[in-house]
């Protein structure tokens, strides 16, 4: 398997597969009391420029649930705020820990550390990617729908990150997606081309959230305004305000739709409470799942230095 983990892109079905397998066992197994080894005498460090609470917590449990320690160090702790060349850093941490978990702006920094370290760099979100998420989220929808193949996801909002790494999981694992974003909020187009060529389903991109929403298994959304985008907020509201999944939107969907979300959600911004809260949404068994994909990455990755 492919040392680092930088974008869906990289890995194939049958490795894409493999983490959602090792997650579900490793959660299966946790809930039955079985203490888990794997990382016994490892050591990670999260490096975090873009502060978060689900992503920290959920790298940390997966670690010491496995039996590991955990170094965290925020952007301010680190020499990427003191400009100190990332492959200087990138050999050096490589020598004191045994995986390095970051999260970033650029893509090109998580590339550039995996470019110079000998230990694995797992990318757990960029500006472009957001690799670990989509594995949960594949893990949700798996185990409340079954073979992913036969189901039609519609991703609803910003072409973002997420669905960047939608795009790249469709390509890979042959299920139909169709994103719904507003002109010029589109996902990255090389991104798209890649994966629409390599796709054994249709990857297209609409206008009409409704559209997009039509015969679907499942619903995904994100905020309009992501980390660093702060200052947009307004605007984007106001573009966005077609795009909010709501009841009238779900009713169009499959009478079974589940709806995701990776959280935090702005309520009744992207997603109406309703919505949320309601007996359709899965959202925070997707969240609880972060902790049994990030245990699935750590040991396959780590455990095998």
């Amino acid at each position: 398997m492919t040392k680092h983990l930088l974008a869906l892109r990289d890995f194939s079905k049958e490795e894409l597969s493999a983490y959602i397998d090792q997650a579900l066992l490793l959660k299966k197994e946790a809930k039955a009391g079985v203490r888990h080894e794997h990382l016994l005498g490892k050591t990670v460090a999260l490096i975090f420029e873009k502060p978060s609470t689900r992503t920290r917590v959920s790298f940390e449990s997966a670690m010491y649930g496995l039996s590991g320690r955990v170094i965290y160090l925020s952007g301010r702790d680190t020499q990427l705020a003191r400009n100190e060349p990332l492959k200087d850093m990138a050999r050096v941490m490589a020598r004191y820990v045994d995986g390095i978990v970051v999260r970033t702006y650029g893509q090109e920094i998580v590339d550039e550390l995996a470019r110079y370290s000998s230990v694995p760099v797992i990318n757990a979100l960029t500006d472009l990617h957001h690799p670990c998420q989509i594995l949960s989220d594949i893990m949700t929808v798996i185990e409340q729908k079954g073979d992913i193949a036969d189901l039609h996801i519609a991703w609803i909002g910003d072409g973002n990150n997420m669905a960047n790494s939608w795009i790249q999981a469709a390509g890979k694992l042959g299920f139909a997606l169709t994103l719904a974003c507003p002109a010029g909020y589109d996902p990255d187009p090389q991104i798209l081309k890649e994966a629409v060529a390599e796709a054994g389903k249709p990857i297209t991109v609409v206008r009409d959230p409704a559209a997009a929403v039509a015969g679907a298994d499942v619903i995904n959304t994100d905020v309009w305004a992501s980390m660093g985008q702060e200052s947009e907020q307004a605007e984007r509201e106001k573009i966005f305000a077609p795009y909010q999944v709501n009841s009238a939107l779900l009713a169009k969907a499959k009478g079974d739709a589940i709806v995701l979300h990776c959280l935090p959600a702005h309520r009744d911004e992207e997603i109406t409470d309703q919505v949320l809260e309601g007996p359709q949404c899965v959202a925070f068994d997707q969240a609880e799942n972060k902790l049994h994909i990030h245990k699935a990455i750590l040991a396959i990755h780590l455990a095998a230095k």
